[in-house]
């Protein structure tokens, strides 16, 4: 298992396959959690010094399963515990609800669910599924998260674009009242909806807008500049990446029915972002590439940053 991951299932082929153990199948909630290595509890605890002293207006969060510090939280801090996570999507999506992968990083610290929507669509001719990751902290570092992911199903790359008009992530803090919070994000579907709405209006002006191939190699300088101060070995480094992204605009072959457009162009980058090796890989390179899952991927957005302003 890679360094941060703890424990992960996974199902079917999604953009951070290799990371966790391999099933057949979606599962439901239930299977998910024992799978996820997810069947467990987060305690809070009175933190006291070596001398006997308590410590006022802070509490450890311990893990019942071995007992495991996760984090130092004050007592402001509301625990969301996994299986909630799991019946709060649940009540979202429906009882039916099929989970393609969670798991836990950092130890326990952080957890994660995705699930995919009910509805499919089909947009400029692409069928593209709507995912939804919710992911939770046990340590207090972050907000819960919930996000959504939209996957081109022909080549499994992520289109998760940082649109100016919808969002793709909501977030809560765990404070004050939980349980009226997710309450509160019972309108995510909603939400979701109107984000693949305004995604769908995008992709039908990126793709009806041409690019010229002089365009496309000025945004890929653009995109992949090459510092002044390289060495040669940087620079042919650089020059390759650029290389292998204009191979994928040229010739992926789910791409050859698109016009040479801004659409291409968007996909082109998503695949070389999501299926890319990188020049040297990093024991953290897939867990890495899962966390751009959910908070989206610089290089997507800079890219769809450069087509809007030709469009």
């Amino acid at each position: 298992m890679a360094a941060n991951v703890e424990t992960m299932f996974y199902s079917g082929q999604t953009p951070w396959h290799s990371l966790g153990i391999r099933v057949e199948g979606a599962l439901s909630s239930e299977e998910a959690l024992v799978k996820a290595g997810l069947n467990w509890n987060v305690i809070p605890k009175p933190i006291i010094t070596k001398d006997g002293i308590p410590i006022e207006g802070y509490k450890a969060n311990v893990r019942d399963l071995d007992h495991k510090v996760l984090g130092v939280v004050t007592d402001r801090y509301r625990i969301v515990q996994n299986h909630e996570a799991f019946a709060f999507t649940n009540e979202l999506l429906g009882k039916g609800v099929k989970y393609e992968t969670a798991g836990s990083l950092q130890e326990g610290k952080k957890v994660w669910l995705l699930a995919k929507l009910p509805s499919e669509y089909i947009i400029a001719g692409d069928r593209i599924s709507p995912y939804l990751i919710f992911s939770n902290t046990h340590d207090g570092s972050a907000a819960i998260k919930i996000a959504m992911t939209p996957i081109r199903v022909v080549c499994n790359n992520t289109l998760n674009l940082a649109l100016s008009t919808a969002d793709r992530i909501w977030t809560a803090n765990h404070t004050g009242d939980i349980e009226m919070k997710l309450l509160d994000a019972k309108d995510t579907i909603f939400r979701a909806e109107d984000y693949m709405d305004k995604l769908g209006n995008e992709i039908y002006r990126l793709n009806n807008t041409s690019i010229a191939d002089t365009v496309v190699n000025e945004m890929l300088r653009e995109l992949l500049p090459i510092p002044s101060d390289a060495s040669e070995l940087q620079e042919k480094n650089v020059i390759r990446l650029r290389d292998d992204v204009s191979m994928r605009y040229n010739y992926a072959p789910d791409l050859l029915k698109l016009e040479k457009n801004a659409y291409r162009f968007i996909n082109a980058i998503s695949d070389f972002a999501t299926h890319s090796r990188p020049l040297r890989e990093t024991a953290s390179y897939r867990e890495n590439l899962f966390a751009r899952t959910i908070e989206g991927n610089t290089l997507i957005d800079k890219s769809y940053q450069l087509v809007k302003q030709i469009a």
